[in-house]
Protein backbone atom coordinates (compact mmCIF):
# COMPACT_ATOMS: atom_id res chain seq x y z
CA UNK A 1 0.00 0.00 0.00
CA UNK A 2 1.59 2.96 -1.44
CA UNK A 3 0.88 6.86 0.74
CA UNK A 4 1.19 9.71 -1.29
CA UNK A 5 3.18 12.29 -0.02
CA UNK A 6 2.54 15.81 -0.71
CA UNK A 7 4.55 18.67 -0.09
CA UNK A 8 4.28 21.21 2.93
CA UNK A 9 2.41 24.06 1.91
CA UNK A 10 4.83 27.22 1.62
CA UNK A 11 3.72 29.57 4.76
CA UNK A 12 2.27 33.08 4.09
CA UNK A 13 4.16 35.93 5.06
CA UNK A 14 3.32 38.11 7.74
CA UNK A 15 1.56 40.98 6.90
CA UNK A 16 4.40 43.46 8.73
CA UNK A 17 6.86 40.67 6.73
CA UNK A 18 5.50 42.56 3.27
CA UNK A 19 8.13 45.73 1.99
CA UNK A 20 5.11 48.12 1.28
CA UNK A 21 3.76 47.41 4.81
CA UNK A 22 6.57 48.05 6.27
CA UNK A 23 7.64 51.01 4.34
CA UNK A 24 4.16 52.81 4.98
CA UNK A 25 4.50 52.09 8.82
CA UNK A 26 7.96 53.34 8.98
CA UNK A 27 6.73 56.61 7.24
CA UNK A 28 2.95 56.52 8.94
CA UNK A 29 5.07 56.81 12.54
CA UNK A 30 7.89 59.57 11.09
CA UNK A 31 4.53 61.16 10.53
CA UNK A 32 3.27 60.89 13.98
CA UNK A 33 5.93 62.10 16.08
CA UNK A 34 6.38 64.79 13.73
CA UNK A 35 3.28 65.97 14.12
CA UNK A 36 2.89 65.91 18.05
CA UNK A 37 6.78 67.84 17.98
CA UNK A 38 5.06 70.56 15.86
CA UNK A 39 1.48 70.85 17.97
CA UNK A 40 3.81 71.01 21.01
CA UNK A 41 5.85 73.43 19.72
CA UNK A 42 3.46 75.19 18.32
CA UNK A 43 1.93 75.53 22.06
CA UNK A 44 4.81 75.94 23.51
CA UNK A 45 5.54 79.33 21.16
CA UNK A 46 2.92 81.10 21.90
CA UNK A 47 3.58 80.79 25.70
CA UNK A 48 7.13 81.85 25.17
CA UNK A 49 6.28 84.98 23.29
CA UNK A 50 6.04 87.74 25.61
CA UNK A 51 3.09 90.26 26.18
CA UNK A 52 -0.09 89.95 27.07
CA UNK A 53 -2.24 88.70 23.75
CA UNK A 54 -5.78 89.54 26.00
CA UNK A 55 -4.36 92.85 26.93
CA UNK A 56 -3.41 93.51 23.28
CA UNK A 57 -6.79 92.74 21.80
CA UNK A 58 -8.91 94.71 24.55
CA UNK A 59 -6.50 97.36 23.74
CA UNK A 60 -4.27 99.47 26.60
CA UNK A 61 -7.63 101.57 28.37
CA UNK A 62 -9.41 98.24 29.05
CA UNK A 63 -10.46 97.67 32.57
CA UNK A 64 -9.01 94.82 34.49
CA UNK A 65 -12.06 93.03 35.20
CA UNK A 66 -12.72 93.02 31.81
CA UNK A 67 -9.44 91.62 30.79
CA UNK A 68 -9.58 88.90 33.63
CA UNK A 69 -12.67 88.04 32.70
CA UNK A 70 -11.86 87.78 29.14
CA UNK A 71 -8.70 85.13 30.06
CA UNK A 72 -10.90 83.21 32.59
CA UNK A 73 -13.38 82.98 29.48
CA UNK A 74 -10.54 81.82 27.01
CA UNK A 75 -8.76 79.15 29.59
CA UNK A 76 -5.63 81.39 30.00
CA UNK A 77 -5.90 80.78 34.04
CA UNK A 78 -5.89 77.31 33.75
CA UNK A 79 -2.61 75.45 34.11
CA UNK A 80 -0.12 75.14 31.11
CA UNK A 81 -1.05 71.28 31.33
CA UNK A 82 -5.03 71.65 31.51
CA UNK A 83 -4.16 74.08 28.62
CA UNK A 84 -2.54 71.75 26.59
CA UNK A 85 -4.84 69.47 26.86
CA UNK A 86 -7.75 71.60 26.06
CA UNK A 87 -5.53 72.48 23.36
CA UNK A 88 -4.90 69.33 21.77
CA UNK A 89 -8.71 68.37 22.47
CA UNK A 90 -9.42 71.15 20.11
CA UNK A 91 -7.36 70.23 17.30
CA UNK A 92 -9.04 66.43 17.48
CA UNK A 93 -12.57 68.05 17.28
CA UNK A 94 -11.22 70.81 14.51
CA UNK A 95 -11.85 73.65 17.15
CA UNK A 96 -8.95 75.85 16.64
CA UNK A 97 -10.18 78.30 18.96
CA UNK A 98 -11.03 82.30 18.56
CA UNK A 99 -9.49 85.31 17.16
CA UNK A 100 -8.78 87.71 19.75
CA UNK A 101 -8.91 90.72 17.61
CA UNK A 102 -12.28 89.88 14.99
CA UNK A 103 -14.13 86.94 17.57
CA UNK A 104 -14.50 84.67 14.31
CA UNK A 105 -13.00 80.81 14.65
CA UNK A 106 -9.95 80.69 13.91
CA UNK A 107 -11.07 77.47 11.53
CA UNK A 108 -13.03 80.37 9.14
CA UNK A 109 -10.46 82.71 9.14
CA UNK A 110 -7.90 79.58 8.20
CA UNK A 111 -10.74 77.82 5.38
CA UNK A 112 -10.97 81.48 4.20
CA UNK A 113 -7.53 82.45 3.36
CA UNK A 114 -6.02 78.95 3.40
CA UNK A 115 -7.17 78.55 -1.01
CA UNK A 116 -5.14 81.92 -1.40
CA UNK A 117 -1.88 80.37 -0.42
CA UNK A 118 -2.10 76.99 -2.08
CA UNK A 119 -2.58 78.75 -5.16
CA UNK A 120 -0.04 81.00 -5.40
CA UNK A 121 1.86 77.95 -4.34
CA UNK A 122 1.20 75.35 -6.46
CA UNK A 123 1.24 77.99 -9.74
CA UNK A 124 4.57 78.62 -8.77
CA UNK A 125 5.89 75.48 -8.41
CA UNK A 126 4.56 74.61 -11.07
CA UNK A 127 5.84 77.38 -13.50
CA UNK A 128 9.12 76.65 -11.91
CA UNK A 129 9.46 73.02 -13.22
CA UNK A 130 7.88 73.96 -16.51
CA UNK A 131 11.11 76.88 -16.72
CA UNK A 132 13.69 74.27 -14.86
CA UNK A 133 13.18 71.01 -16.54
CA UNK A 134 13.68 71.87 -20.02
CA UNK A 135 16.59 74.44 -19.24
CA UNK A 136 18.53 71.82 -17.63
CA UNK A 137 17.63 69.26 -20.12
CA UNK A 138 19.11 71.61 -22.87
CA UNK A 139 22.04 72.83 -21.03
CA UNK A 140 23.01 69.20 -19.93
CA UNK A 141 22.85 67.95 -23.81
CA UNK A 142 25.22 71.09 -24.41
CA UNK A 143 27.64 70.52 -21.64
CA UNK A 144 27.74 67.39 -21.95
CA UNK A 145 31.40 65.55 -22.07
CA UNK A 146 33.07 68.51 -21.06
CA UNK A 147 31.47 70.44 -24.19
CA UNK A 148 30.41 74.19 -24.11
CA UNK A 149 32.39 75.08 -21.10
CA UNK A 150 31.19 78.94 -21.70
CA UNK A 151 27.84 78.10 -21.81
CA UNK A 152 28.06 75.93 -18.07
CA UNK A 153 29.88 78.92 -16.93
CA UNK A 154 27.50 81.25 -17.76
CA UNK A 155 24.53 79.08 -16.66
CA UNK A 156 25.75 77.96 -13.40
CA UNK A 157 27.00 81.57 -12.50
CA UNK A 158 23.28 83.08 -13.27
CA UNK A 159 21.54 80.20 -11.97
CA UNK A 160 23.72 80.78 -8.60
CA UNK A 161 23.28 84.50 -8.00
CA UNK A 162 19.40 84.17 -8.95
CA UNK A 163 18.80 81.30 -6.43
CA UNK A 164 20.40 83.17 -3.81
CA UNK A 165 18.14 86.18 -4.61
CA UNK A 166 15.18 86.27 -1.55
CA UNK A 167 11.77 85.89 -3.04
CA UNK A 168 10.40 89.16 -1.98
CA UNK A 169 13.47 91.38 -3.33
CA UNK A 170 12.54 89.83 -6.66
CA UNK A 171 8.65 90.51 -6.04
CA UNK A 172 9.41 94.46 -5.30
CA UNK A 173 11.93 94.81 -8.94
CA UNK A 174 9.05 92.90 -10.69
CA UNK A 175 6.55 95.43 -9.02
CA UNK A 176 9.10 98.37 -10.33
CA UNK A 177 9.42 97.00 -13.87
CA UNK A 178 6.17 95.70 -14.70
CA UNK A 179 3.85 97.35 -12.62
CA UNK A 180 4.66 100.80 -12.05
CA UNK A 181 7.31 101.74 -14.82
CA UNK A 182 5.52 99.78 -17.92
CA UNK A 183 2.03 99.40 -15.94
CA UNK A 184 1.82 95.93 -17.80
CA UNK A 185 0.45 94.07 -14.71
CA UNK A 186 -1.50 94.52 -11.68
CA UNK A 187 0.37 94.68 -8.29
CA UNK A 188 -2.04 93.86 -5.41
CA UNK A 189 -4.84 91.28 -4.59
CA UNK A 190 -6.15 88.51 -6.96
CA UNK A 191 -8.66 89.42 -8.86
CA UNK A 192 -7.77 88.32 -12.35
CA UNK A 193 -5.71 85.70 -13.69
CA UNK A 194 -3.26 89.08 -14.58
CA UNK A 195 -2.66 89.87 -11.19
CA UNK A 196 -0.78 86.03 -10.41
CA UNK A 197 1.81 86.73 -12.59
CA UNK A 198 3.78 88.44 -10.36
CA UNK A 199 3.74 87.14 -7.33
CA UNK A 200 3.56 83.37 -8.81
CA UNK A 201 7.09 84.53 -10.83
CA UNK A 202 8.33 86.49 -7.37
CA UNK A 203 7.81 82.85 -5.63
CA UNK A 204 8.98 80.34 -8.95
CA UNK A 205 12.51 82.12 -9.93
CA UNK A 206 14.91 81.04 -7.14
CA UNK A 207 13.67 77.37 -7.01
CA UNK A 208 13.79 77.05 -11.03
CA UNK A 209 17.25 77.98 -11.08
CA UNK A 210 18.09 75.41 -8.18
CA UNK A 211 16.08 72.50 -10.07
CA UNK A 212 17.12 73.33 -13.46
CA UNK A 213 21.22 73.40 -11.78
CA UNK A 214 19.96 69.81 -10.71
CA UNK A 215 18.18 68.48 -13.66
CA UNK A 216 21.94 69.59 -15.99
CA UNK A 217 24.09 67.70 -13.69
CA UNK A 218 21.53 64.30 -13.42
CA UNK A 219 21.07 64.95 -17.60
CA UNK A 220 25.10 65.40 -18.41
CA UNK A 221 25.30 61.82 -15.55
CA UNK A 222 22.37 59.83 -17.22
CA UNK A 223 23.78 60.54 -20.74
CA UNK A 224 26.89 58.53 -20.12
CA UNK A 225 25.29 55.41 -18.78
CA UNK A 226 25.13 52.55 -20.43
CA UNK A 227 21.56 52.17 -21.78
CA UNK A 228 22.10 55.51 -23.13
CA UNK A 229 25.20 54.43 -25.18
CA UNK A 230 23.30 51.31 -26.05
CA UNK A 231 20.50 53.30 -27.67
CA UNK A 232 23.01 55.62 -29.29
CA UNK A 233 24.36 52.05 -30.82
CA UNK A 234 20.71 51.08 -31.95
CA UNK A 235 20.81 54.80 -33.80
CA UNK A 236 17.55 55.74 -32.03
CA UNK A 237 16.14 59.32 -32.82
CA UNK A 238 17.89 62.11 -30.70
CA UNK A 239 14.62 62.81 -29.60
CA UNK A 240 13.76 58.77 -28.01
CA UNK A 241 17.05 59.19 -26.82
CA UNK A 242 17.08 62.54 -24.42
CA UNK A 243 12.93 62.56 -24.11
CA UNK A 244 11.76 58.79 -24.10
CA UNK A 245 15.63 57.49 -22.33
CA UNK A 246 17.42 59.78 -20.13
CA UNK A 247 14.94 62.37 -19.15
CA UNK A 248 12.93 60.08 -17.07
CA UNK A 249 16.10 58.86 -14.98
CA UNK A 250 17.45 62.33 -14.77
CA UNK A 251 14.44 63.73 -13.04
CA UNK A 252 14.69 61.28 -10.38
CA UNK A 253 16.58 63.81 -7.70
CA UNK A 254 15.27 66.35 -9.21
CA UNK A 255 11.75 65.23 -7.61
CA UNK A 256 13.10 64.98 -4.20
CA UNK A 257 14.61 68.11 -4.57
CA UNK A 258 11.23 69.73 -6.31
CA UNK A 259 9.15 67.94 -2.93
CA UNK A 260 11.48 69.89 -0.84
CA UNK A 261 11.11 73.31 -2.53
CA UNK A 262 7.06 72.99 -2.56
CA UNK A 263 7.17 72.50 0.96
CA UNK A 264 9.78 76.16 0.86
CA UNK A 265 7.50 77.78 -1.66
CA UNK A 266 4.47 77.56 1.21
CA UNK A 267 6.49 79.13 3.65
CA UNK A 268 8.05 81.55 1.28
CA UNK A 269 4.72 82.67 0.53
CA UNK A 270 4.37 84.42 4.01
CA UNK A 271 6.71 87.67 2.59
CA UNK A 272 5.85 87.60 -0.67
CA UNK A 273 1.96 87.93 0.03
CA UNK A 274 3.01 91.06 1.63
CA UNK A 275 4.55 92.24 -0.82
CA UNK A 276 1.57 92.07 -3.26
CA UNK A 277 -1.33 92.75 -0.58
CA UNK A 278 -2.27 88.99 -1.02
CA UNK A 279 -5.00 87.69 0.52
CA UNK A 280 -3.74 84.54 1.73
CA UNK A 281 -2.11 82.93 4.97
CA UNK A 282 0.97 84.76 5.05
CA UNK A 283 -0.24 88.15 5.10
CA UNK A 284 -2.69 87.17 7.76
CA UNK A 285 0.11 85.37 10.19
CA UNK A 286 2.28 88.88 9.54
CA UNK A 287 -1.13 90.90 10.67
CA UNK A 288 -1.69 88.51 13.46
CA UNK A 289 1.57 88.84 14.98
CA UNK A 290 1.38 92.68 14.51
CA UNK A 291 -1.87 92.38 16.73
CA UNK A 292 -1.01 89.70 19.03
CA UNK A 293 -3.59 87.15 17.55
CA UNK A 294 -2.07 84.41 18.96
CA UNK A 295 -4.64 82.07 18.60
CA UNK A 296 -4.37 82.59 14.74
CA UNK A 297 -0.74 82.59 14.63
CA UNK A 298 -0.99 79.27 16.20
CA UNK A 299 -3.21 78.13 13.82
CA UNK A 300 -1.06 79.26 10.32
CA UNK A 301 2.23 77.98 12.24
CA UNK A 302 0.14 74.58 11.92
CA UNK A 303 -1.33 74.97 8.62
CA UNK A 304 2.57 75.71 7.36
CA UNK A 305 4.01 73.18 9.40
CA UNK A 306 1.33 70.55 8.55
CA UNK A 307 2.07 71.25 4.67
CA UNK A 308 5.55 70.70 4.68
CA UNK A 309 5.24 67.33 6.51
CA UNK A 310 2.97 66.09 4.19
CA UNK A 311 4.55 67.50 0.85
CA UNK A 312 7.53 65.14 2.08
CA UNK A 313 5.53 62.26 3.02
CA UNK A 314 4.02 62.41 -0.69
CA UNK A 315 7.60 62.49 -2.05
CA UNK A 316 8.59 59.41 -0.21
CA UNK A 317 5.62 57.43 -1.35
CA UNK A 318 6.53 58.80 -5.25
CA UNK A 319 9.67 58.10 -5.20
CA UNK A 320 9.26 54.22 -3.86
CA UNK A 321 6.84 54.03 -7.02
CA UNK A 322 9.11 55.35 -9.22
CA UNK A 323 12.01 53.02 -7.25
CA UNK A 324 10.61 49.81 -5.64
CA UNK A 325 13.54 49.03 -4.35
CA UNK A 326 13.88 51.81 -1.79
CA UNK A 327 10.77 50.48 -0.11
CA UNK A 328 12.89 47.48 1.32
CA UNK A 329 15.61 49.94 2.22
CA UNK A 330 15.69 50.71 6.26
CA UNK A 331 16.13 53.86 7.06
Amino acid sequence: MSVALTAPSPARPRVWALPWVRFGGRRLGRLLVSLWVLVTASFAMIHLIPGDPVRAALGPTAPADLIEARRRALGLDDPLLIQYLHYLKGLVTGDLGTSLSSQLPVSGVISQRLPATLLLAVFAFLAAVVVAIPLGVVTGVLTRRGHGRRTELAFTTTSVIVATIPDFLIGVALVYVFGIRLGWLPVAGDDTPAAYVLPVFSLAIGPAAILSRIVRVEMVGVLEADFVRTARAKRLPARTIYLGHALPNAVTAALTVGGLLLSALVAGTVLVENVFAWPGLGSTIVRSILTKDYPVVQAIVLVYGVGVLITNLVVDVALALLDPRSKIRED
